[in-house]
């Protein structure tokens, strides 16, 4: 049972850290590419 928990503490934060960031990412990116596509039309 201890080796279940190192496992879950040492390889579960950072999991948990990574998706949450991803998470906070995703909407950012959403608006770049929304951007990017954007873009030609506002040049002319």
């Amino acid at each position: 049972m201890e080796a279940w928990m190192s496992f879950v503490t040492e390889v579960g934060f950072p999991i948990v850290v990574t998706f949450y960031l991803l998470h906070r990412i995703e909407g950012k990116l959403n608006t770049l590419i929304e951007s990017i596509h954007a873009l030609p039309g506002k040049m002319r």
